[in-house]
């Protein structure tokens, strides 16, 4: 089974963040939508108090996934984050001897989900190489652009094919599914991940741009897993000032809770908005 440890437990965590029992687990590593929070520019008063308050901040949307017996542990993202999102991931129980995670899962080409690559590069830590799981457009990104492609050219990152729809084993307890979900894919492809344990599932969707047009139905989605983490970029249309919004279209939460309103309220438990 999963156990959700949320975000409250572990913002700024330098201790070890305790594992339930030998099952696998989720840790939310981060809620913040690409920019995190607060954004660069921003003089809301939402905003002024993080720029004193560094405790206060909220890292970029990613998780980790730990298997406590065979002490596995993935990252779902490579945010801007990834040093602190590392850190907490390897104090996980059982701790880990390094911060290199056993894989990166990437679900597409924007900037909070794959620019923390970066830091497995010589500049940085130096990896060697880390699996990164990516759809093909999203390998040929990394592939033909500076200056990802020296991550691959110099063996920090060891590029993985996904195929929507097609499993991956990851041990014989976990596996993780990709599937395509409809976003603004100027650079990649963009994907949502299922990910499932011995005796349950979970719903990774941090980006799409709207539940109606994608060809499956959320709701269905949602009462096929126990866990669904999903988009909650923006509350309603026209909070963002001098922006059109049309332009990076996200499920409103507004939107979303009307839609969750169908849902029984078993079903409705399962599902936690992130990457706002």
């Amino acid at each position: 089974m999963f156990a959700l440890l949320l975000p409250v437990l572990f913002f700024g965590c330098r201790t070890p963040v305790p594992a339930p029992s030998d099952a696998p687990y989720l840790l939310v590593l981060g809620i913040a939508q690409d920019a995190g929070f607060p954004q660069a520019g921003c003089r809301k008063d939402c905003c002024r108090p993080l720029w004193s308050d560094l405790s206060a901040r909220r890292r970029v949307t990613a998780l980790g996934l730990v298997d406590p017996v065979s002490g596995e542990r993935w990252l779902f993202e490579a945010t801007p984050d990834l040093p602190d999102q590392l850190s907490v991931l390897a104090q996980a129980e059982p701790p880990a001897t390094e911060m290199r995670p056993d894989g990166i899962f990437l679900t597409h080409a924007h900037i909070g989900h794959y620019t923390g690559l970066m830091h497995l590069g010589r500049e940085a830590m130096g990896a060697p190489s880390v699996p990164v799981f990516a759809m093909p457009r999203m390998t040929r990104f990394l592939t033909e652009n500076g200056p990802w492609s020296q991550l691959v050219s110099l063996q920090n990152i060891a590029l993985q094919p996904l195929v929507a729809d097609s499993a991956i084993v990851l041990n014989e307890r976990l596996k993780v599914t990709p599937f395509l979900v409809p976003h603004r894919d100027e650079f990649s492809e963009t994907v949502g991940f299922l990910i499932e344990g011995p005796q349950r599932k979970a719903l990774f969707i941090p980006d799409i741009d709207k539940w109606d047009r994608w060809e499956r139905d959320i709701l269905a989605q949602v009462r096929q897993v126990d866990l669904a983490l999903l988009d909650g970029t923006f509350f309603r249309n026209g909070e963002i000032p001098n922006r059109d919004m049309s332009e990076i279209p996200h499920p409103f939460l507004e939107e979303s809770l009307s839609l969750f309103s169908g849902l029984d309220e078993p079903d409705r438990a399962k599902v936690h908005f992130i990457h706002f």
